[in-house]
């Protein structure tokens, strides 16, 4: 999820900077030559740059990325690849909210498409996670598809920071409209690729985590003939009947202060986080987790589909007991309107894929927990005769953000290594029809120290 919804309101100015897009004075991809030309199909604006490299290594230096974005999602030894040269295309398609500040546009719907000037014959497209801006998937994603040539195109989804789900006229439209960006993108930067490389692209892949992973799972079963396959990275789950987001983490908020208490309901406490679906052995990430994740997530994703639970107040009271009149600790998401189980319904994932997807998720997440997130999707993925179009990883001491492994190296992994190697297995089904390893639990190798995972993760 976004840090803008796991930090303090406070931070957020410092979240939204302005971006500029300074010229470059360096020398000139072969590439810049046609890039006159490119046209972005349906955007209102674009401004198109030649840059000496497209990772952040570069980009952070000639402001064509927002580092704001990005912060916090990435263990801080995840290396950068070596210079990528290309085309940077930023703009943004029609849109009437504001949100977005990012190069002064306060514009939604940006978005940004990176063409390496040695190109692979792939596209990748990309969904942000939480309510991050387009920018959010640099480090973790971009930086590294890059340097293995594939173009690359992602979206702001049309809303963001905190306040998204002020956008739309009906419960569900802010999210509904994530899914709708990401569609929109994936056309038009098929058609860019085709106009500067003379081709169309060969393979489309759609990748992101958190909420992004949420978009990758919902564009392969209802746009399956946009893509090739995707990489979901502990996407969010949304399904009408449940588990869904507003289903655990009241019963967190409910029951961690009990539990942190250390009183006689301690135990009893700490057994309603585990039935919620919150894991054994994650119990260190509970107290990080209850004061910047559990209760702003909740607060503003039940205001996107119920926003009639706590009438006039908007996205609820911070840290309310329960008992206290319109708490979100109180939530019962089965017992609320039909209404509300509708614009679920819109949203929602059903498991029929009708692309390859493989699913990466952490069983320490402590924020989207893998036994009422992954797991069940899984099992819908099953239920629906999917399940040769499927394979899930769970990874071991994997958690939501990779940043906490950095705070603690000895009982977390990042899965950014773990994504990487999925991405890499489905590239060889599609480049060579070789099928992915099976699906399994995958064990934190036996004596492996920290530095020996930041970039690797064997799924068999």
């Amino acid at each position: 999820m976004r840090r803008l919804v796991t930090v303090l309101p406070a931070l957020l100015a410092g979240l939204l900077v302005a971006v500029t897009a300074p010229a470059v004075a360096a020398e000139r991809p072969a590439g810049c030559r046609v890039a006159r030309w490119v046209h972005v199909p349906g955007a209102e604006h674009q401004q198109v740059a030649c840059l000496p490299d497209l990772t952040t290594a570069g980009t952070a230096r000639t402001g064509h990325t927002d580092p704001a974005d990005w912060a916090g999602l990435t263990q801080a030894a995840l290396p950068v690849p070596g210079p990528v040269p290309g085309v940077q295309i930023d703009g943004y398609f029609p849109d009437d909210s504001t949100s977005n500040t990012n190069h002064g546009w306060g514009h939604d719907a940006q978005f940004v498409i990176r063409l390496p000037e040695r190109w692979n014959g792939g596209l990748v497209v990309s969904g942000t996670p939480g309510n991050r801006e387009q920018y959010a998937n640099d480090r973790a994603i971009a930086d590294w598809v890059l340097a293995r040539g594939y173009a690359f195109a992602a979206t702001d989804k049309g809303n963001t920071g905190l306040r998204f789900h002020a956008d739309g006229d009906r419960p569900g439209d802010a999210i509904a409209e994530w899914n709708h960006r990401v569609t929109q993108l994936t056309r038009a930067a098929k058609a860019v690729v085709a106009q500067r490389y003379h081709r169309p692209p060969a393979r489309t892949i759609a990748t992101g985590l958190s909420n992004g992973g949420y978009l990758v799972r919902w564009q392969l079963e209802n746009h399956p003939e946009l893509y090739d396959g995707g990489v979901d990275w502990e996407g969010t789950l949304w399904s009408e009947r449940g588990p869904n987001l507003v289903d655990f983490l009241p019963a967190a908020l409910s029951a961690y202060p009990r539990y942190a208490d250390g009183g006689p309901d301690a135990a009893g406490a700490r057994a309603e986080l585990l039935a919620a679906g919150f894991a054994e052995g994650s119990e260190f990430l509970w107290p990080f987790h209850y004061d910047y994740y559990w209760d702003v997530t909740q607060r503003v994703y039940r205001e996107e589909i119920d926003p009639g639970f706590d009438g006039e107040t908007e996205a609820g009271t911070p840290f309310c007991e329960p008992g206290t009149p319109a708490c979100d600790a109180d939530y019962d998401y089965a017992s609320r309107p039909s209404e509300v189980h509708e614009a679920v319904a819109r949203i929602g994932l059903t498991g029929r894929i009708g692309k390859p997807l493989l699913t990466v998720h952490g069983t320490l997440d402590a924020l989207l927990p893998i036994a009422a997130g992954s797991d069940v999707y899984a099992e819908m993925v099953r239920e629906r005769g999917r399940s040769a179009l499927h394979r899930y990883y769970r990874i071991e001491d994997g958690t939501h953000v990779d940043s906490l492994v950095d705070a603690h190296p000895e009982r977390l992994r990042a899965l950014a290594p773990c994504h990487r190697s999925a991405f890499t297995a489905l590239e060889r089904l599609l480049t060579r029809g070789t099928p992915p390893p099976p699906s399994a639990t995958v064990p934190r190798p036996a004596g492996a120290g920290p530095a020996d995972l930041v970039t690797r993760c064997a799924l068999t």
